[in-house]
């Protein structure tokens, strides 16, 4: 009796992990943001929208004079994160 106890319980632990596991697999992985952020070793501007259109984005680089850009939708990689301070869309589109 002993035995079954210890199997019974053993095989509903493991069937409850692979459940847990399953779960977490299926999660759908969360959404790039919008505008800009940065990666552990990466800055990007992600540029949301649903017409199309292409923008004018001002990136502040931390040793060397900023820039402008004119980006379409989709994400863009402007550089390593230690470089890139942050981008903005300046209101123009391009």
């Amino acid at each position: 009796m002993r035995v079954r106890r210890l199997l019974t319980s053993t095989l509903g632990s493991v069937a409850l992990a692979l459940t847990f596991c399953g779960a977490a697999a299926a999660a759908p992985a969360a959404a790039e943001p919008c505008g800009f952020y940065k990666t552990g070793s990466d800055a990007f501007y992600n540029h949301c929208t649903s017409d199309g259109s292409n923008v004018v984005i001002k990136v502040e680089v931390a040793s060397g004079p900023d820039y402008e850009a004119c980006v379409n939708p989709g994400r863009h990689w402007l550089g390593s994160a230690s470089k890139i301070q942050g981008a903005y869309y300046t209101g123009r589109t391009c």
